[in-house]
């Protein structure tokens, strides 16, 4: 008896992930969730220098700044709520403190740069269609950081305006690392403060800009996270309480998806290493002066150094 449909993905053989791989993460908060994932694995992966990106544009306006070193100064910044705050940035960044801020803008400019030159795969998560733009300056934001909504315009991203603005990002991208892999997916969170049928609208828009845009003979692909979710994991209890985040299940599964698709076997015989390693670091014993325990702790400590031996991992 059948009880789940499944997506049929390709197992891809070229450009795979390994653990030489250099990983940028960039976009909506699902690309936290995966990237928390790619961090616990010990990848060399940096995830969003700028806070969550939720939007085409965003994503596009960060990685212009990026490669071209835009300097942010006070004139870029918004104060709200006795905090300093960047239109181009997450509120995870922002700070009371003004020249400290301005310091991690620019450092994180620097950090994306120097990244977009060095990585092998750059794995970008689009999360909504939906954008504000401030009407004082006609720009669109990447978050608007509680300020009154009657400041701006909410607007829908055409299929077009996405497909210009993603094919945008990536000749961006390629202009100064030409043979990177860039994998996009469409985030699975449902962002239904804007309204159910706003939410699918949205997404929809964002899924057929990405059938324009995908190129494997140019190393741009697509991976269907939102098309696992919405179907492979068609029930409630796969997400959290509030009804619109994937759980820990959910996130897992889409997880051993993406690795069954993008990893060696060789690599995803190490992610099987360190998740031993991983998970007999975080072991709480009862009794912490046992021989048990002693024992424990040295078959863990010779783990952890056979694999550095291999990988420069540090635990």
């Amino acid at each position: 008896m059948k009880l789940q449909t499944k997506i049929p993905i390709k197992k891809e053989t070229r450009n795979q992930i390994e653990y030489r791989s250099k990983i940028l993460l960039l976009g909506s908060c699902f690309s936290e969730n995966i990237g928390s994932k790619f961090n616990y694995f010990k990848f060399r992966a940096v995830q969003n220098p700028f806070g969550i990106l939720f939007h085409p544009k965003a994503i596009e306006t960060f990685i212009t700044n990026a490669i071209n070193l835009k300097e942010y100064q006070e004139k870029d910044l918004i104060f709200q709520n006795e905090r300093w705050h960047c239109f181009d940035a997450h509120s995870s960044l922002s700070s009371s403190e003004k020249n400290k801020f301005l310091e991690n803008l620019n450092a994180a400019i620097s950090t994306t740069q120097t990244t977009l030159k060095k990585a092998s795969h750059i794995i970008i998560t689009l999360g909504t269609s939906w954008v504000y733009r401030f009407i004082e300056n006609d720009t669109i934001v990447a978050n608007c950081h509680k300020i009154p909504q009657k400041k701006f315009l909410k607007e829908l991203l055409t299929v077009d305006e996405i497909t210009e603005s993603v094919d945008a990002t990536i000749a961006l991208i390629k202009s100064v690392n030409k043979d990177v892999t860039i994998l996009f997916t469409v985030s699975p969170v449902r962002h239904l403060k804007d309204g159910f049928v706003e939410n699918m609208q949205s997404k929809s828009h964002l899924i057929a800009a990405m059938h324009h845009i995908i190129d494997v003979g140019k190393n741009i692909y697509y991976f269907p996270a939102y098309e696992i979710m919405m179907d492979e994991l068609r029930d409630y209890r796969f997400y959290t309480e509030d009804m619109i985040h994937p759980n820990t299940t959910a996130i897992n599964y889409i997880w051993e998806k993406f690795v069954a698709t993008w990893f060696s076997e060789q690599t995803s015989s190490t992610l099987k290493e360190i998740d031993t390693i991983q998970k007999g670091m975080q072991h709480k014993p009862f009794h912490s002066a046992s021989k048990e325990h002693q024992l424990f702790l040295e078959n863990l400590s010779a783990k952890k150094e056979k694999i550095k031996a291999t990988y420069p991992f540090e635990f």
